[in-house]
Order: structure tokens, then C-alpha cells, then sequence
């Protein structure tokens, strides 16, 4: 499905720029005149990944988005080592949570990322700590696999449910949409199918009231193809966006998605609006990065 998504989104690029007209246009027109983005503030300690970070890291993490002027960022406060069933580590990623909301006051919405790797149970205990920091949405709380897993924690818990990375095709949409096992659906444009079947799941999610934002950990052509999707569907909710990976993230292509203080507003460009820069690119060989060994403190393996 990678494959495919990354061909249908080659497809939409070449039929918009051969008609001069970006590719939002051809999915009927944008909808809203700005798209708002939202900022990492990561997980882990600076240190490395595996110690954990302390609040007052969250804190002035939160500083360089607000400098930034982004309005919503999400942070992955218990590292991949931390057992997440331990109320220990629960008890200190709230109070993370807690500095967070401190250090950005009401005006920012804060998104935290479980990364399916806890219990119903387990997701439940966690959100009842941070019911009183008004959770922008907490995402994915546990296995998209045991939908009913879902629907307990959304129907427990006072702030809303996403989910929908790891899922593609918009057949394994359908049991979320049709027991409501969560507010916000985030197929990956680059893995669900491509910009068509994104299309298709968010009109999909559309009937059943619930909203999309897209997942984009990707560089910059994966987020070129998810904004012409978000500014082409009206239950569009936000858009992730990594910043800060390499520094030549924008340098291999011309025309990157030019974000201004957390918002970016209707490409005009036609196609994704970008070329690739093939000279730069040459410069950044593919190279694998080095693989993590995800294991807990006491040497079982951690789920990522």
C-alpha cells in the first residue's frame, strides 16, 4: 500500500501540473482559506530516547513552538523503556502534562501519542489523570486491532479518541467509523492508499461525524500531498508536520509547503506544488538510520 500511495500521489502531481492547477483544485476546491499545523515536542529526554525526560523539559520545549507561533503541538511523554502499566511512570508523564499546560497557558491544545502501546485498561488510568488539562485528542490509546478496546477508553474518558495510522485501505476504517471508537480518524497519506483513498476515508468519517487529520511524520512531499488533502476536505481538523529532522528537509525540493506561524494557507502551485531537487537530493543518499533497540529496563521487548 506504500508502493500504491506513493504512485496515486506521483499520478495527482502529474495530472495538476499538466492542467496548471494544484491538486486540491481537482479534488473540487479548497474548502477553508488556512490550514493550522501543529509542532513535536518529542518524547524522550534530549539525552536519548531511553531517559526520561523530567517536566521542566516539556516545559521549555513548549516555548520553542509558542516562539515558533504554532497554537497546538503533541509530545510522547513516557519513554519507549518506561513499562506504561506502572503508576510511577503514569503518575510522572502527568505532571510532564501538567508543566506542559503550565508553560502554554489555555491558548495552546495539547495532543499526547500513546503509540498503541498500553492496555484499555492502562489508557484509562492515565487519562483520568489528565482530565483537568483539557487534552486536545489522546492518540492511540491502544491496538486499532481490538476496537472494542477503543470504544471503552472513548466512552470513559472526557476528551476525544484518534487513531488510524497503522491502518490502510479504507476498509479497515470501517468498524472505527461504524462503533465510533473515535473522534478523529489519521490515515497516512504515504500508507492508506494515496490522496484517493484518503479522500475516500475522510468522506467516509464525514458520515459518522467524525473528523481527519492526516498522519505525517514524513519529509516534504508527504506533507505537501497531505495539505492539498486538508485543504480539499471540510472534517479536516489540523496537520502534523515535522520540522527539525535534518536540516536539508526543505532543500531537496523547490517550493516546500511554507508554513508561517503554525498555519499554511491554499497552494496555488499547480500539482503537490513542489519539484524534486534531484542535485540536493543527491547529496542526501538513502542510508538507513540506526535501528533502536526497543527493549524495556528490565529486557523485554517494548512495543513501538
Amino acid at each position: 500500500m506504500t508502493a500504491i500511495s506513493a504512485i496515486d500521489q506521483a499520478l495527482w502531481d502529474i495530472k495538476g501540473k499538466e492542467l496548471g492547477r494544484p491538486v486540491c483544485d481537482l479534488l473540487g476546491g479548497p474548502v477553508r482559506d488556512t490550514l493550522r499545523f501543529y509542532d513535536h515536542l518529542g518524547g524522550g529526554s534530549l539525552e536519548g530516547m531511553y531517559k526520561t525526560a523530567e517536566p521542566a523539559e516539556f516545559a521549555e520545549r513548549m516555548q520553542v513552538s509558542i516562539a515558533a507561533g504554532f497554537t497546538a503541538v503533541k509530545a510522547m511523554p513516557i519513554p519507549v523503556s518506561e513499562l506504561i502499566e506502572s503508576p510511577t511512570t503514569l503518575k510522572h508523564a502527568a505532571r510532564c502534562v501538567e508543566a506542559m499546560r503550565k508553560a502554554a497557558g489555555d491558548g495552546m491544545d495539547i495532543m499526547l501519542d500513546l503509540h498503541a502501546r498500553c492496555t484499555p485498561a492502562a489508557a484509562i488510568q492515565f487519562g483520568r489523570m489528565l482530565a483537568d488539562y483539557n487534552l486536545y485528542w489522546y492518540e492511540e490509546p491502544c491496538w486499532h486491532e481490538h476496537v472494542d478496546g477503543l470504544v471503552e477508553v472513548a466512552r470513559t474518558l472526557p476528551f476525544p479518541i484518534s487513531t488510524g495510522e497503522r491502518l490502510a485501505g479504507r476498509w479497515q476504517f470501517r468498524e472505527l467509523c461504524e462503533k465510533r471508537a473515535c473522534a478523529i480518524v489519521q490515515p497516512d497519506v504515504s500508507h492508506c492508499g494515496g490522496i484517493s483513498e484518503a479522500r475516500r476515508i475522510a468522506a467516509m468519517a464525514e458520515t459518522y461525524m467524525m473528523a481527519v487529520a492526516c498522519h505525517n511524520p514524513g519529509g516534504p512531499v508527504a506533507t505537501a500531498a497531505s495539505l492539498q488533502v486538508g485543504f480539499a476536505v471540510p472534517n479536516y481538523l489540523i496537520q502534523e508536520v515535522v520540522r527539525n529532522d535534518v536540516p536539508w528537509r526543505n532543500d531537496v525540493v523547490t517550493g516546500p509547503v511554507h508554513i508561517e506561524r503554525g498555519i499554511a494557507h491554499a497552494p496555488t502551485a499547480p500539482g503537490l506544488g513542489i519539484d524534486v531537487n534531484e542535485q540536493e537530493a543527491a547529496r542526501h543518499p538513502f542510508s538507513p538510520e540506526v535501528t533502536m533497540p526497543y527493549f524495556h529496563r528490565d529486557g523485554s521487548v517494548a512495543d513501538w
